[in-house]
């Protein structure tokens, strides 16, 4: 353990096995793929319990087994070594729970299913405390289903609560030796997620050089979605920077990685900027050859961060490509052909990019100073986290009696109608009963697809490989091919458990084809459970959701828009910690909104009341947060030369400040545009570059907040009554 709290990133030995030059190029292409890793991770401790035991001749001991394996990989979390240890102990101990008490209460089915409902409710709250809890919970719960169809052919009561956790055990111990000699790949991984998500970020804000009105909107919607990938990215990466600080004494080996996470947001909030109406720019031609060299240097900033994440995760050096400079180059070169380069529409945005290049070019150098950057923590106890969830509108506990009545229903129609495997309704239940209807919804489309398609291919396969052997090949191909698409495609995932879960079968009773046929009838009944669960019971309809969702992005925007301002106060700072948590929650309301304008267009269209008015919130509200971005991303650079852009900055805080406690919000929309003439006086007798350009940005704030708070009034006077409350956790 103290290997793996000290071992420093730089070094080599700590982070790859040597290998032969010929074997390199595989050898990146199977760390840079996290999906492949994973997957061979745990094809490898299933087919290391399996094989052996079924060439034995012991085949329940093998699958039980492998189940084991299955759900200990399933539940697994991104955590230090330490932390994984804590949390394979709990794994262990809460599968043995779980399976002993199936295996004891399977003769009185009427305290099983009592025991089952309101277990369910106990382990979900206990997952809400912490990720690593909800890693153990939902793994303790799916080792109770599969210990009750494991019940009618296990040899004796004490076999699956000593097989499951012992499965469980052997993964969790195999999956900590090899991070013994990587400890810090879950943190590479997570860096590397949130480079890559941002690259597919630049990608997409590419196309804006030059656009046009009406394409400009259709992608801007699509930044927004985008933009929640990258914003989740950044939030998992500090769960995990959190985690393996909590675990170290000494924090120097850790620095280089909360460097790479502060520039990660450095990089992201000036990719989310927007500084002018580019649609607008792209109407005249003298700016046609600026914009495409733009959207070519956004490019060229995706592939940079994209190598970058394949650094990280393959730990070979970083090479900023020499082709990002050079565009960088032309591109401020063509600024500078202009008479008024400073005062261009665009010179502040082609700097951001300039600014973006360097932050690339100097990444992996070493950082000077002692001290590192503060990351948000979440300070409350335990019991705290747990006792914040026991509010009857609290989200997470409406899911968890949700799925409890889906499991005590389904138990009941399995023991009532004598369903042969009804455990499987159960289970169904329990992967597409989600916490909101949208997600439900589709969930359900691709566990009745991925099923159907898993059925037809698995049975046609099983006559092509009839023998035990064959049967064992096919239920690590199975195995292997699940893990592999589950992060990507769940619908694909589905197909392949479907076949495990066939060969599981044949080699305990040769019943696997068999029982084909009830594990699709018992998939439609869990499914069609879980659905008619989420419809009738508190329905979290996104129209109703609109009202509170817009007024907590306005909040949130107006908290990032205060620590900007008094950023631009403060000459100097020891650590921006606050104005990050600003930042931050501004970026998740946003997401928020985005992903309630995507939630409805699956509901029923009778709930789809607002969906034109929430595709505009959409887009404006990530409007207002994109120059908002711009206006922090120069905080640096462009000092007030005076105070007078701080009080008309002030005065737009204001503005957004008693909007979000007024009902009606005409008082304050005069207010702001007499604000915005102010504004467009000092963006014309100011004499000094820079400051015109603050003022610019002060206008487009402004003019985009009234468009946000029309849209507002009217969705709060059209629906007065929606009072229903949305969790955003503290940071």
């Amino acid at each position: 353990m103290n290997k793996w709290a000290n071992m420093h990133p730089n070094n080599k030995q700590a982070k790859a096995f040597q290998t032969p030059a010929w074997l390199e190029p595989l050898r990146q292409a199977f760390w840079s793929n996290p999906n492949l890793l994973l997957a061979s991770k745990a094809t490898l401790a299933i087919a290391l319990l399996a094989v052996p035991l079924v060439i034995l001749g012991h085949s329940f001991i093998a699958v039980t087994l492998a189940l084991g394996a299955l759900a200990g990989a399933l539940s697994e979390t991104d955590d230090h070594p330490k932390g994984r240890i804590k949390s394979l102990v709990l794994k262990v101990v809460s599968f043995g729970i779980s399976s002993l008490a199936v295996e004891l209460l399977r003769p009185y089915p009427i305290i099983l299913g009592l025991g089952l409902g309101v277990s369910t409710i106990v382990f979900l709250l206990i997952g809400g405390i912490s990720e690593r809890y909800r890693g153990v919970t939902f793994g303790a719960v799916l080792v109770g289903i599969y210990a009750m169809l494991g019940t009618e052919i296990s040899p004796a009561w004490y076999w699956q609560p000593l097989l499951l956790p012992a499965g469980a055990l052997f993964y969790g111990l195999f999956s900590l030796a090899l991070l013994y000699y990587h400890p810090w790949r879950l943190l590479e991984e997570q860096l590397a997620r949130g480079y890559l998500a941002l690259s597919e970020y630049l990608n997409e804000k590419a196309a804006l050089f030059p656009s046009d009105e009406k394409h400009q909107e259709k992608i801007r919607n699509q930044l927004a979605l985008q933009n929640v990938q990258v914003v989740d990215a950044l939030e998992r990466c500090k769960e995990v920077l959190n985690s393996y600080g909590d675990a170290l004494t000494d924090h120097a080996p850790l620095r280089p990685y909360l460097h790479y996470f502060i520039v990660l947001q450095g990089l992201h909030e000036r990719a989310a900027s927007s500084h002018e109406r580019y649609d607008v720019l792209s109407r005249d031609p003298h700016n046609q050859e600026l914009l495409e060299g733009i959207g070519q240097t956004l490019i060229q900033l995706s592939q940079a961060t994209r190598q970058f994440a394949t650094s990280l995760l393959t730990n070979v050096p970083y090479r900023h490509p020499v082709s990002l400079g050079w565009v960088v180059q032309v591109l401020t070169d063509q600024l500078e052909k202009h008479k008024t380069s400073d005062t261009h529409p665009l010179a502040l945005l082609i700097r951001n990019l300039a600014r973006s290049h360097q932050s690339l070019l100097h990444l992996s150098e070493n950082q000077p100073g002692t001290l590192s950057p503060r990351l948000a923590k979440d300070q409350r106890s335990l019991m705290q986290r747990l006792k914040a969830q026991l509010s009857w509108d609290h989200p997470r506990l409406r899911h968890a009696i949700r799925l409890s009545l889906c499991f005590l229903i389904g138990f009941a129609i399995s023991e009532g109608f004598n369903v042969a495997k009804g455990e499987w309704i159960i289970l169904t239940s329990l992967f597409v009963c989600q916490p909101s209807y949208s997600e439900t919804r589709r969930k359900l489309f691709q566990r009745i697809l991925g099923t159907i398609s898993g059925v037809v291919g698995g049975v046609l396969i099983v006559q092509l490989l009839p023998t035990m052997p064959g049967q064992l090949l096919l239920l690590l191909a199975a195995a292997f091919l699940f893990f592999f698409w589950l992060r990507r495609r769940y619908a694909v995932s589905v197909i392949f458990i479907t076949i495990f879960v066939l060969s599981v079968f044949n080699l305990v009773a040769n019943k696997g084809v068999a029982l084909m046929l009830p594990r699709l009838i018992d998939t439609l009944i869990g499914s069609a459970l879980a659905y008619a669960t989420v419809r009738l019971l508190w329905p979290d309809w996104q129209s109703k959701r609109l009202p509170t969702l817009l007024n907590e992005a306005i909040q949130k925007n107006t908290a990032y828009f205060q620590a900007i301002i008094q950023e631009y106060q403060q000459q100097e700072a020891d650590d921006d910690l606050p104005y990050r948590i600003a930042r931050r929650e501004a970026h998740r309301a946003d997401n928020a909104l985005v992903l309630a304008w995507q939630n409805m267009q699956v509901e029923p269209r009778k709930q789809q009341r607002f969906r034109e008015q929430a595709f505009s919130l959409t887009y404006l509200n990530h409007a207002l947060l994109s120059y908002l971005s711009a206006f922090g991303a120069h905080r640096e650079q462009l000092q007030p030369a005076n105070s007078e852009q701080l009080i008309l900055a002030n005065e737009i805080l204001k503005v957004l400040q008693e909007a979000h406690v007024s009902a009606q919000k005409d008082k304050e929309l005069i207010h702001l545009q007499s604000i915005q003439k102010q504004i467009r006086l000092r963006i014309k007798s100011s004499q000094q570059d820079a400051v015109q350009m603050q003022f610019t940005l002060l206008y487009n704030i402004a003019d985009v907040t009234i468009q946000l708070l029309q849209q507002a009034d009217f969705i709060q006077q059209a629906q007065p009554q929606a009072t229903i409350k949305t969790e955003i956790s503290n940071a």
